[in-house]
């Protein structure tokens, strides 16, 4: 008797992951593809408008501008109005902002256009952090989070031969640049996915027909259970909460060396000694398909132990090691993907296994500010990475330096992380 009701569980989140999980990691895909896909964009793009290494930093930089304006209100309308809804006005304006890149032709344009296209985008991985916790209780949510952030690697194992591909074989045609068709064909499946979106996604169990009254009442009690713990605060009382803006700051760590590797990959790819842009395209898929069941196995292993801190912190010095090895291996290939793949595997892990933290303590409106701040200032990671090492490349002539400060930033985050209360990261 006493394992049906295990049984019971066990198929009624089954059912959830298999409707949501995958839906969600292929609009994330797309997300993270159309964010980062400039990093290929400028091995042509940079000559032909005749940018310099700092304009292409700012302009990769800029994007997250926007996007830390407008996350905090983004997952607020989302709490608000609902996920069907508010992804699918997210998606399609993201598409559209994605596509007119390829008409960029001066520097402020091309500002302009980043700094748009992360206000479009800054809803939507905070929004589904969010959206999870309407599904998820947090025994489960770490995996469901790693799941759907493994996305990033999966955008690096299509997105480099992709855009590799692309920037190759479609140049010239219809007398646009290989980097023009690479926005404008890569822009096409979020446009899709938005629509689709509308149709595929509930707003919570309540509105799920998907599932059975039983299955409703059991997913249901869960959450409320849990809920039960948490605070709900205000959105004025999170802006003051010492807890949120550390564990913000723990994330920005991780973050800035997340986007030094999506945003300089091909770069340093190209100065270790790849050349064509197609081999270029294959190697940077190299560390996201070696990233992918690492992310996994890290987030189940911290879901099955009930332990959080450690498992940041090691992921987050794994990635610092591998930062410091890129740096020191710049000049020869084989060892600067090994560095790569380190830094991809460290780094991508910590971040979906940080998210714990937060969700754990804080709930209601308050808790939707909470995730909207800390993915915000997380993500000034993006603002910061690109035109420092852009800044440090054009002005020291390598791209070491801003490697290693990177890394040191990676270890703060460790200590970070081991500085949160058991009581509250191991829920």
């Amino acid at each position: 008797m006493s394992r049906a009701p295990d049984a019971f569980e066990e198929s009624a989140y089954r059912t959830l992951r298999w409707r949501l999980i995958p839906f969600l990691m292929l609009c994330y895909v797309v997300s993270y593809l159309d964010r980062v896909n400039v990093s290929f964009a400028k091995l042509q793009m940079l000559d032909d408008l005749h940018f310099s290494d700092t304009t292409y930093g700012l302009g990769a930089g800029i994007f997250f501008i926007g996007y830390v304006l407008c996350g905090v209100p983004s997952n607020l309308v989302l709490h608000r109005v609902g996920a069907k809804t508010w992804i699918a006005i997210i998606m399609v304006t993201w598409g559209a902002l994605s596509a007119l890149m390829a008409f960029v032709t001066t520097p402020s344009q091309f500002f302009l256009l980043r700094f748009l296209l992360g206000a479009a985008e800054a809803g939507f991985n905070p929004g589904i952090i969010l959206y999870l916790t309407y599904w998820f209780p947090g025994t489960r949510r770490t995996r469901m989070v790693s799941m759907f952030q493994s996305a990033v690697p999966i955008s690096g194992v299509i997105g480099g031969p992709l855009s590799g591909w692309i920037l190759d074989h479609m140049d010239g045609r219809l007398h646009f640049r290989g980097w023009q068709w690479l926005f404008l064909i890569e822009a096409g499946p979020a446009l899709i996915l938005g629509l689709l979106a509308g149709c595929f996604l509930d707003n919570g169990i309540a509105h799920a027909r998907w599932l059975t009254s039983a299955q409703k009442g059991l997913l249901s009690r869960t959450l409320r259970q849990e809920s039960e713990l948490k605070e709900l605060s205000s959105v004025r009382a999170i802006l003051a909460d010492a807890r949120v803006w550390r564990l913000s700051l723990l994330a920005l760590g991780l973050v800035i060396g997340v986007y030094s590797v999506s945003f300089w990959m091909p770069t340093l790819l190209k100065e270790a000694g790849a050349h064509s842009s197609t081999t270029i395209g294959w190697l940077s898929a190299i560390p996201s398909i070696i990233t992918i069941p690492s992310m996994l196995l890290f987030a189940r292993s911290s879901d099955l132990r009930r332990e959080r801190r450690w498992h940041v912190a090691s992921a987050a010095l794994l990635g610092a090691l591998g930062l410091l090895c890129g740096a020191m291996f710049s000049d020869h290939l084989i060892l600067a993907v090994l560095g790569l793949t380190l830094a991809n595997v460290g780094l991508m892990s910590a971040v979906p296994m940080q998210w714990s933290f937060v969700t754990a303590f804080l709930g209601g409106a308050g808790g939707a500010a909470a995730i909207g701040l800390l993915n915000s200032v997380s993500n000034l990671g993006g603002l910061v990475s690109p035109p420092l090492i852009g800044w440090l490349k054009d002005t020291t002539g390598s791209i070491e330096v801003g490697l290693a400060v990177i890394a040191t930033l990676s270890v703060t985050s460790a200590l970070l992380a081991l500085s949160v209360p058991a009581r509250i990261a191991n829920r």
